[in-house]
């Protein structure tokens, strides 16, 4: 499994780097795995809203804040992200580089969430 990683340092909010026992990390990474689903279910699985599971998705975001490594899981992880940085370090503009690793990161976490919650 793996660490959630903890706010260390001397700056703004060096005080506050949990909020009710979820780190900073977590929660960012809990909303993408939440979006990821959504996306899951509405672009690939085609469900509509009618259909959208939010207990899923809810489930989906908690695992993110929690994340729990999968072999399967972490293999594609090795696949996926090394050429994705390597890309972005080399032939994306520093002032972009964010934006490329959230588009990913949705990506991916659509993934996830099919891994998860697939046939």
């Amino acid at each position: 499994s793996s660490v959630v990683g903890r706010h260390h340092g001397a700056g703004p909010g060096a005080g506050a780097a949990e909020l009710s026992g979820v780190s900073r990390p977590a929660l960012p990474a809990g909303a993408l795995m939440g979006a990821g689903d959504a996306a899951a279910q509405q672009l690939v699985e085609r469900r509509g809203l009618q259909g959208h599971q939010g207990a899923r998705t809810a489930r989906m975001a908690a695992i993110g804040a929690c994340f729990v490594d999968y072999v399967d899981a972490l293999l594609t992880n090795y696949c996926i992200w090394p050429p994705v940085q390597a890309a972005n370090f080399y032939f994306v503009p520093l002032n972009h580089r964010l934006a490329v690793v959230q588009c990913v990161a949705v990506v991916w976490n659509c993934y996830l969430s099919w891994k998860a919650n697939g046939p």
